[in-house]
């Protein structure tokens, strides 16, 4: 059955009618109950269709995502920087898939319904105790995520948790490495005051949601890979100077 779940994120169909139900479930929260402001769409444009990596600050399991791909279907009906009626959602892009945790995936009927969307679930990469404890990613989980950079569009979160200013993960460095991919930093904020958490329960109305779309990365894939997550940390706006910044 897990299996048969599994291979039904890679039909584009069964994708369409998701998105479509996702879409209009968070459509008014994301568009109409509060002020959502897109900046960056023009980066956009001329990306090519394949081995493009968006990382981004974390700060709901879900409207991050959701935001990204109702922008990602906008554009693809040329609209800049907006919204509008979502029409969009009758031929929505779905040439992207997204990096979650797997265990945050397997416990609510949304989890379940995000998964069919296209979400490519990992095993997570820390664990908690008396210390926190960062692991590289696992092998298949890192070939799942190189496989579906070959073909589309990936979305990641290099903290691999909605705490602002966590450290970030060296896996996604890694991938960038490997990959030679695009790699477009996002900058979201206002997510985790209008929207809990864990679902798409609006928690606050008329919050100002931001998301800005950054210019591909110069990237140096020899660089070493400290290097490569400090300069995708600083992009994200999640490294110490901001922190210092924001106190």
């Amino acid at each position: 059955m897990g299996s048969f779940f599994e291979r039904l994120r890679y039909v584009k169909l069964v994708r369409k009618v998701v998105y479509i139900v996702i879409g209009c479930l968070s459509y008014p929260g994301l568009a109409i109950m509060n002020r959502l402001k897109i900046t960056g769409t023009e980066h956009l444009k001329n990306l090519p269709r394949n081995n493009v990596l968006f990382v981004s600050n974390h700060q709901t399991y879900f409207m991050d995502v959701i935001a990204f791909l109702h922008i990602f279907c906008a554009v693809k009906w040329r609209k800049k920087n907006k919204l509008g009626v979502p029409y969009y959602l009758l031929n929505p892009f779905t040439n992207v898939y997204f990096v979650s945790a797997e265990d945050t995936m397997r416990r609510t009927f949304m989890s379940r319904l995000m998964a069919l969307a296209g979400s490519l679930t990992v095993k997570r990469t820390w664990v908690e105790d008396d210390k926190t404890v960062r692991k590289g990613l696992n092998p298949s989980d890192t070939k799942k995520i190189l496989k579906a950079l070959n073909r589309s569009w990936v979305i990641t979160f290099p903290q691999g948790t909605t705490t602002a200013f966590a450290p970030g993960r060296k896996g996604t460095a890694f991938l960038v490495k490997q990959s030679h991919c695009v790699v477009v930093p996002i900058v979201i904020d206002g997510f985790n005051k209008a929207f809990h958490k864990k679902s798409l329960k609006l928690m606050q109305k008329n919050v100002l949601l931001t998301v800005h779309f950054k210019p591909p990365l110069p990237i140096d894939y020899n660089d070493d890979l400290d290097h490569m997550l400090s300069q995708l940390m600083n992009a994200i706006e999640q490294s110490d100077a901001y922190k210092n910044k924001a106190v």
